[in-house]
């Protein structure tokens, strides 16, 4: 599989908020790590299901999210990739965000197993 190019297809699928296309690039068991919540690793959601709801809560949230000035790495030997973003949208209440981040992901047989996304935090 080529990674950097999944990743590249995966961003578009963000972009053009398509659930189904963004669900066809993980396994079953996939795991999600938010930036935000109560632990260290942010809040965790794990399994499809789960994974598909907390994304559709993240298009409910910023309506108009985008990913733009992408940067796309592969390591393919060790079935990892990052992808960095600057992430721009507007609350439904009007809140503008603005904020650079990155995605790690985490693949097994052409799927993402894992995606593990940071944030800068903006004072």
């Amino acid at each position: 599989m080529d990674i950097r190019s999944t990743l590249v297809s995966l961003c578009d699928a963000f972009n053009a908020h398509d659930l189904d296309r963004i669900m066809a690039f993980l396994a079953d068991d996939c795991v999600l790590q938010m930036p935000r919540g109560g632990e260290p690793w942010g809040t965790r959601f794990e399994g499809k299901t789960s994974v598909r709801a907390a994304l559709a809560t993240r298009f409910e949230g910023l309506p108009d999210v985008h990913y733009g000035e992408g940067e796309h790495f592969a390591d393919e030997v060790a079935n990892t990739g990052m992808s960095k973003w600057t992430l721009t949208g507007t609350t439904p209440d009007g809140v503008r965000k603005h904020v650079r981040g990155c995605d790690f992901y985490t693949f097994r047989d052409g799927k993402v197993i894992q995606k593990d996304s940071y944030w800068k935090i903006v004072e």
